[in-house]
């Protein structure tokens, strides 16, 4: 019988609290066994909800307990570092929610000491687990539409972050099309050697304000001559519109937004259905399960995790290509902000 992996959950917000859930309801491989956030009183209730016999206010106990196998690191971005070096040296294996960090140096050390400490690191770009995201990957891996030529991903929110968040999160390209990014070198199997972005303040002023934009298309060059553009809205009045196309030599792949339900009412008016689900937890509840099913799977198998480090960073750099091609109003290769970066 195979051990189960004894997990802490370092941040216990909105996405920790979704993992906590799965973990604890759904992932009968796995068992949560610690919980820390610095919010005592959140920690506290995410342990009494879930039935996680400890909680801390801190991360330090559940690196420093030898029964813990793996960390979730859900904190704030500004922690992942410290945390995740940490945690490496104590022998965990690491899950940590997407950025890995804002800065470039800091990812770098980062992944080193992973590699150091020969643990598992895994980065949570959940989209890749999406069944129909998966499934596009697997059609154009196996050739099913030839040689790609036309990549379109649509990405819009159902409303905007708080201000508080967008001021500290690296503007749009870093905290919202970086999950675009990633899905881009997923679904085509191929890196971006070259990104042009335009953006503008049409949702509210005060984004503006605060130095970002939001709304951007993005216009990314593959290394096989591939063209893929990305189109971002901080706020979709009908839901959350998460749509893919992958157009190729023999044919088209589309991905379009799941419903509630597929129920349409057809009267004098027209023809009407259920509006789009509103929230990215509704969207991808069995992509968040399938994420994390992975990464246990893959420490008791030894395995290397489909989301690498190195995955993690690639979409950082993407997007400061896409800030740098925004301020300078030119096409940015990749290379020119991370000259280490072979691609």
């Amino acid at each position: 019988m195979t051990h189960k992996t004894k997990v802490g959950i370092i941040g216990a917000g909105r996405i920790g609290r979704l993992h906590a859930k799965n973990l604890t309801h759904l992932i009968p491989e796995a068992g949560v066994v610690a919980v820390a956030d610095v919010r005592r009183e959140v920690a506290a209730s995410c342990a009494t909800k879930f039935g996680i016999p400890k909680a801390y206010t801190e991360h330090g106990p559940i690196l420093g307990d030898p029964g813990i196998d793996a960390v979730l690191i859900c904190s704030s971005t500004d922690t992942h570092v410290q945390i995740i070096e940490q945690a490496a040296e104590a022998g965990k294996h690491i899950f940590c929610e997407k950025p890995i960090a804002l800065e470039l140096e800091a990812i770098d050390r980062v992944l080193a000491a992973v590699g150091r400490a020969g643990v598992i690191l895994q980065v949570g770009f959940q989209r890749r687990f999406d069944p129909n995201f998966r499934r596009v990957k697997e059609l154009v891996s196996q050739g099913a539409i030839g040689r790609p030529h036309i990549l379109r991903i649509t990405s819009r929110d159902p409303e905007p972050p708080p201000l508080d968040y967008i001021k500290v999160s690296g503007g749009i390209f870093l905290d919202m099309t970086i999950h675009d990014f990633d899905m881009a070198r997923y679904v085509m199997g191929e890196e971006v050697k070259e990104v042009y972005a335009v953006g503008s303040v049409l949702v509210d002023p005060q984004i503006g304000e605060a130095g970002d934009v939001d709304t951007a298309v993005i216009t990314l060059r593959f290394r096989s001559g591939a063209i893929g553009v990305i189109d971002n809205s901080r706020q979709a009045v009908y839901g959350y519109d998460q749509r893919l196309e992958v157009f190729g030599e023999k044919g088209m792949i589309v991905v379009h937004n799941p419903r509630p339900d597929t129920t349409v009412i057809s009267d004098k008016q027209g023809q009407h259905a259920s509006p789009l689900l509103h929230f990215f937890a509704e969207r991808y509840t069995d992509a968040y399960v399938a994420e994390i099913e992975t990464f246990i799977k893959c420490i008791q198998g030894g395995k290397k995790p489909p989301v690498t480090g190195l995955d993690g960073k690639i979409p950082v750099v993407m997007g400061y290509a896409a800030k740098c091609s925004y301020e300078e109003h030119r096409p940015v290769r990749l290379s020119e902000i991370d000259p280490n970066l072979a691609l």
